[in-house]
């Protein structure tokens, strides 16, 4: 069925013009209502009484933009609200702007409430503040309503009101935390709040001093330096010629360098690449080799956007636990618009950034003597073994050094590759690796831990660009690379995730990692959460969403699922869910869950032939050994078979093991799992297990891991988030309203169940009730097992078998997952007729 045309047509310039024109009006009302604001005593007396002299005759008026300048600000500013309509003119401006950059006018939703509710209350306010003024701070709107509440509740009960409303404002927009409230606390948060705006509109324009510190002299006479990055907001701002020539004769720098486009031009720290490595004669022992620095810098923060809010622009959400009147029955709205998924929960808000702790106390302090020093016994040591190198260099990580080397010619790789254990004694490292050679880039890497290592907050990773502004399907903030930067990888494109380690070493932080990084990211209406926990500690803060993002069976009373056997009803029902998708997607004559979801939101598809918007579903076990020693086969072979096919449909795998061996990563798990996360391990052979490769016993614990994709393995450092901050994330999303109930998974019975096999049904073992739930399934034709459970008040397994027996008596239709099954009588006196027949058949 062809979807209908929009309100615009298929003129693409329309919606342009309307931005255009929206943008006009709010640039034209501002002139003139700023113009009323030194004009109106001048032209008050004209334009109060409005007649067609004012267009007729040639009136003289003061207003910048003519007579219709002084018809319209004294209307704006006289009639209505006064000076806080300036608010209405910043709306209509911001909705031009979210017209013409296409985005959906459903997220101005917060901010239109928000700014409506400023505007009338501060006309009130401003009315009464100034009710004997002459210029109409509040409008005639504010001047009235103040005037009618001045009389009803007296002078004093209005300044008590007006009080009250100021501080609903406050509350409203910044949600201040009230809890054990001083006079102290209150000056603290208003100052925060006031130096919060002023560092996002000028901690990029400004430069810190004390940036660089320049330490005395070493034993060689030469200056050293120490980059001390103040917090995570690091100006970018350009240096100053003396800044610049103080760091210049600190380094001893040549003139070769200071004429390079670096920092020390008026690059920021993020670009300072110290390059002191100087053309040496041939001749010369390789022990006076230069090192160069690549220092990393934590990037700038930068402001939160739309998709990510600060806790001072989204108010607290309202309300509590589920608002299911809000949704009696599904609805797809106008088909002349496209489908928007999100309509159901069009309030809910997404989790802000605030709720997650800052370590900016934690400063990175980059000392070059340890540089040195490192750099010195690497030297050394490859001197022993007779082996030399031309050049060395240094990247900055927040827990390791990377050195890369470039030996002389003729050194065999092999050999140094040999070296791991002696570099790591002579440096006294807690373990390094050597990559021999590193890919695409000529060198050979040694990784060394740093004495002092640095806590990556997923506050910190959350908010960089790289994450707010992806378009991913389903982007997980991993934490950062060896370079200092943030790495956001897509789930849908790996397409499954296995983590495995040692116990302790951050197993855990990174499932809470990928979790919070997708509820930051995407609306409940597009993302499910099948969570097993056979710990049953670990997942169990997840189980107050539910209703937003969690999907279950129906028969389950945990939304977490612990218990074996519902492991594999689950992984099974999962299978049942991926079978009855790609039928979906064959109708549809789509590829992949993403085609099938974009011509369904473009009403190319019908509801009515079973068509629905899919959201990902994401399936999450956190120990995937202790299912494998209890149910063995009966888990490995759904879940080989998810592995293998349920990507195209949006279903995603994430399986975290402490046993990393070959009796619980098998064959068919390893092939199915491309992308394979290792923290640290014990021994050799568990890190060749996980990666087919060595190198995880080498990390240093702690979050520290290796993540492999195909043959590429990248050293990174796990985002770190505690356990209160996961709980404050889920509190906020639960005391949002929710979907009535959660996203059922399909119905899936074991083998040697009464109704295995449909069609095959005892008529002399029919359930005493079930002509009541026939008549009540028929009077309602609505049918689910959840109504029979509640309107006859049985239990739910009776529940279901009458509701098999009566899909095995062709009453209702087959089970279609979370969605009420097809009632296939639609007359109460046909079905009573079959039921009789039904009875004379007893015997």
């Amino acid at each position: 069925m062809a979807a209908k045309k929009s309100i615009f047509g298929d003129d693409p310039r329309m919606p342009k013009l309307l931005g255009v024109f929206l943008i006009f009006l709010a640039s034209y009302l501002f002139i003139a209502c700023f113009s009323y604001l030194f004009t109106w005593k001048d032209d008050q007396d004209k334009v109060i009484h409005f007649s067609f002299e004012l267009i007729t005759e040639d009136i003289e008026v003061s207003n910048w933009l003519g007579r219709l300048g002084a018809i319209v600000s004294h209307f704006v500013m006289y009639t209505l609200f006064g000076a806080p309509s300036f608010l209405l003119i910043y709306l209509l401006f911001q909705y031009g702007l979210g017209i013409l950059n296409e985005i959906p006018l459903g997220r101005f939703v917060t901010r239109r409430r928000t700014t409506l509710i400023w505007m009338v209350s501060l006309s009130i306010l401003m009315g009464f503040i100034f009710y004997t003024a002459e210029f109409p701070w509040g409008g005639n709107f504010g001047r009235a309503i103040s005037e009618w509440m001045m009389n009803f509740v007296g002078v004093l009960g209005m300044i008590v009101l007006m009080l009250f409303i100021t501080a609903f404002l406050i509350i409203w927009t910044y949600n201040p935390n009230l809890q054990g409230l001083t006079w102290n606390n209150a000056l603290t948060q208003l100052k925060e709040a006031i130096m919060s705006l002023w560092d996002e509109r000028y901690r990029n324009e400004t430069f810190s001093t004390k940036r660089f510190t320049v330490l005395p002299k070493d034993k060689t006479g030469k200056k050293d330096i120490v980059a001390t990055l103040e917090d995570e907001s690091v100006s970018l701002a350009p240096m100053k010629a003396g800044e610049r020539n103080m760091i210049e004769e600190a380094l001893d720098l040549p003139p070769s360098v200071t004429a390079g486009k670096t920092l020390l031009d008026e690059g920021s720290l993020d670009e300072f690449v110290l390059n002191t490595a100087r053309s040496t004669p041939q001749n010369q022992r390789v022990i006076d080799t230069q090192l160069e620095i690549e220092e990393t810098a934590t990037a700038a923060t930068p402001s939160v956007s739309d998709d990510i809010q600060s806790v001072e622009e989204l108010p607290k959400p309202a309300g509590s636990g589920v608002q299911g009147d809000l949704f009696k029955e599904k609805s797809y709205g106008d088909i002349s618009t496209p489908y928007d998924p999100t309509l159901d929960l069009s309030g809910y808000e997404y989790p802000v950034l605030p709720l997650l702790d800052n370590y900016e106390d934690q400063k990175v302090e980059i000392d070059r003597s340890e540089l040195e020093q490192n750099k010195d016994q690497i030297i050394e040591t490859l001197l022993n073994y007779k082996i030399e190198i031309v050049k060395i260099r240094a990247t900055i990580g927040p827990t390791v050094t990377l050195y890369e080397i470039v030996p002389a010619a003729g050194v065999r790789i092999s050999r140094i590759k040999n070296l791991e254990d002696d570099i790591a004694l002579s440096l006294a490292a807690l373990g390094i690796r050597i990559i021999a050679p590193i890919p695409g880039r000529g060198t050979i890497g040694i990784e060394v831990p740093n004495k002092s290592k640095q806590i990556v907050s997923l506050r910190e990773v959350l908010s960089s660009e790289r994450f707010r502004r992806t378009d991913m399907d389903l982007p997980i903030a991993l934490g950062k690379t060896i370079n200092n930067e943030v790495f956001v990888a897509d789930l849908a494109k790996m397409p499954h995730l296995l983590i495995a380690g040692a116990t302790g070493q951050g197993k855990s932080v990174g499932i809470n990692t990928v979790l919070c990084s997708l509820l930051y990211k995407k609306h409940p209406s597009q993302l499910k959460l099948v969570l097993i926990d056979p710990k049953k500690v670990e997942l169990s803060p997840y189980a107050k969403i539910e209703n937003h993002f969690l999907a279950y069976l129906p028969d389950q009373l945990e939304p977490i699922i612990t218990d074996t056997t519902k492991v594999v009803q689950t992984l099974n029902s999962l299978c049942i869910e991926m079978d009855k998708r790609y039928d979906l997607l064959k109708k549809a004559q789509a590829r992949n869950i993403k085609e099938y979801n974009e011509k369904f939101v473009s009403r190319r598809l019908n509801p009515e032939k079973g068509h629905d918007y899919l959201p990902f579903i994401v399936l999450v076990i956190d120990e995937f050994a202790d299912l494998i020693m209890t149910a063995g086969k009966e888990v490995e072979l759904p879940i080989g078979r998810l592995a293998q096919l349920a990507r195209a449909v949006g279903i995603h795998l994430i399986i975290a093991t402490q046993r990393p061996s070959v009796n619980i990563i098998t064959g068919v798990i390893k092939a199915n799992f491309p992308a394979r996360l290792a923290f640290k391990v014990t021994a050799k052979v568990d890190s060749r297990t996980i990666l087919d490769t060595s190198g995880a016993e080498q990390l240093i614990g702690r979050g520290d891991m290796l993540l492999a994709s195909g043959s590429d393995v990248i050293r990174l450092q796990c985002a770190f988030v505690d356990t209160p901050e996961v709980e404050r994330v889920i509190n906020f999303i639960s005391e949002q309203p929710g979907y009535p109930q959660p996203f059922f998974l399909p119905e899936y019975h074991m083998e040697g169940s009464d109704s295995n096999a449909p069609g095959a049904v005892d008529l002399n073992d029919l359930d005493d009730m079930l002509e009541d739930a026939a008549r009540l399934v028929v009077q309602n034709q609505h049918g689910s097992t959840s109504m029979i459970q509640r309107r006859l008040k049985l239990g739910y397994n009776r529940a279901g078998r009458i509701m098999d027996q009566m899909e095995a008596l062709g009453i209702v239709g087959q089970n279609e997952g979370s969605k009420p099954r097809e009632v296939l009588y639609h007359d109460e006196q046909e079905l009573i007729r079959y039921l009789q027949e039904i009875r004379g058949r007893k015997h």
